[in-house]
């Protein structure tokens, strides 16, 4: 990427923050270190991938770095300020403009699961309900030995146990970045126990609408 295209990145980054600071809860957009860390285990052979606030695209050019396929990419964007972006610098890629919250309500795959989803969300301003919402959704769509992949500026797992276990999940440290502004962990969350993934939907789906955690249980 250009100088140019990075400063038009982070001045677009900047101003979407500016506009609703919740919903984009970062002053720039994530470093290269950062994008590494989030898909070194990924593969070609892992997609279909899923990636989940794709924002101005530093994490999708990371998974197009490690080989995956353009065409095997859903990009899930709620900003609509970054849609265009994105549709200019992926034209191959399948980019849907929707709330991760409400992916346990669509059918974005008919046919092959993916193997793994991104998640550039700020799940630490979310609510426990939120959270769930986007966990159980992301899981109906994720094949056994799949997983989800998230980062977070704070200091543990930002999807609170309570979630974890409710879902059957498990998270786990694999790496820390300081070349990312700020420093940022990364956690690998997958299922405990393989999972029948036709008959596990119903559940996931079921948490994602279900009661909330409460927000005293949450921790993080």
């Amino acid at each position: 990427m250009t100088a140019d295209a990075a400063f038009s990145d982070f001045w677009h980054f900047f101003r979407s923050w500016i506009s609703n600071p919740l919903r984009v809860a970062a002053l720039a957009p994530s470093g290269d270190s950062l994008a590494r860390l989030m898909t070194q285990e990924i593969a070609p052979l892992d997609g279909p991938v899923i990636e989940l606030g794709p924002g101005t695209g530093v994490f999708t050019r990371a998974l197009l770095a490690r080989g995956v396929a353009q065409s095997d990419l859903t990009l899930i964007e709620y900003g609509p300020e970054f849609v265009p972006g994105l549709q200019r610098r992926f034209p191959d890629a399948r980019i849907l403009q929707m709330d991760a919250a409400k992916l346990a309500h669509e059918d974005i795959f008919e046919g092959e699961p993916v193997g793994a989803v991104i998640s550039g969300l700020p799940l630490l301003s979310m609510s426990p309900r939120k959270i769930t919402a986007i966990l159980g959704g992301a899981f109906t769509y994720i094949r056994p030995g799949g997983s989800f992949y998230q980062f977070t500026y704070g200091p543990r797992c930002p999807v609170p146990r309570p979630i974890l276990d409710r879902l059957g999940l498990k998270a786990v440290h694999i790496g820390h970045t300081v070349r990312n502004l700020p420093p940022a962990a990364v956690y690998r969350i997958s299922r405990r126990k393989p999972l029948d993934l036709t008959r596990e939907r119903s559940r996931y789906r079921a948490e994602a609408e279900g009661s909330p955690v409460h927000a005293d249980e949450a921790g993080a």
